[in-house]
């Protein structure tokens, strides 16, 4: 019985351990979720305004000139935006069973993030490059769309497209496929009203505006890319803060449990004296 006690003893320090580490670890995330959400948040309205600024050059361009509006043949390039480290709930699980049933094994992967490497090989996956996401700047962002517009002018693939996930709120997120190439009506970040209504205004653009398009499409799939980067990065946050709040809630459930099974142990050894104290008066 004693043994019983000190093996609960040492339980209950262990997980009222454990709970320190969550709760540190929740604090840590909620204070990294508010400086993604900032950040998403003023990147939305760049995004927005250069959105609706290639849609006005593009209704003034000869669509047959454009090269990034045709259809062609060839393998879909398909990035995704994984995590660098766990301890984020379902948040990399649920990403990759979107892929696996969205995405086909024939096309190509460009995977940003570290975490679940070993997953596309044993789903026979082509993995084409992957790197952390862990400080991923806007210049690292230019280099990937750089390497893919490559790719994709010297017709080495055939379309484009991203798989991330999509921030809701602070509880909601989930995973998304975004169309990148070529570009159609689902090539599009989050817009807003206010965007729309400034780019209301008459605009003339120069010098011609398929040469305006040439240099407002890699803008574009950089700033789409660097949008939907921030979103994963703000989703993985989230995801971590709850799962951290579910351990700590978790860890508090188990430690009150020890400590009623502790405190009945100790009962039953006390019970047990009193009745041989008992017993051995009786028999005197």
């Amino acid at each position: 019985m004693a043994q019983n006690k000190q093996a609960l003893k040492r339980r209950i320090r262990s997980v009222k351990a454990t709970k320190k580490i969550t709760s540190a670890m929740e604090m840590i995330a909620t204070s990294k979720l508010a400086k993604q959400k900032t950040q998403m948040e003023t990147n939305r309205l760049y995004a927005n305004t250069l959105f609706h600024t290639f849609h006005r050059v593009l209704g003034k361009a000869n669509v047959q000139d454009v090269p990034y509006l045709k259809v062609r043949p060839g393998k879909i390039l398909t990035v995704v935006f994984l995590s660098d480290m766990g301890l984020c709930g379902a948040y990399n699980a649920n990403l990759l069973a979107s892929l696996k049933s969205k995405v086909s094994t024939e096309g190509l992967i460009w995977v940003i993030g570290d975490k679940e490497h070993h997953w596309f090989d044993r789903q026979g996956y082509h993995v084409l490059h992957q790197r952390s996401s862990d400080n991923l700047s806007y210049g690292h962002i230019t280099k990937i769309v750089q390497t893919i517009m490559d790719l994709y002018l010297r017709q080495e693939i055939g379309s484009v497209q991203v798989l991330y996930t999509r921030f809701i709120n602070s509880l909601t997120f989930e995973p998304s496929l975004l169309h990148l190439l070529p570009i159609s009506d689902e090539t599009h970040p989050d817009t807003s009203e206010s965007s729309e209504e400034a780019m209301l205004q008459d605009i003339i653009f120069e010098p011609d505006p398929i040469t305006l398009i040439d240099q407002l499409v890699p803008m574009l799939m950089n700033s789409l890319l660097f949008s939907v980067g921030l979103e994963s990065k703000t989703s993985e946050q989230a995801a971590r803060r709850m799962a951290m709040d579910n351990a700590t809630d978790n860890a508090e459930e188990l430690i009150d449990e020890l400590i009623l099974r502790f405190n009945q142990s100790r009962q039953a050894a006390i019970t047990q004296e009193i009745t041989e104290i008992v017993a051995g008066a009786e028999a005197l």
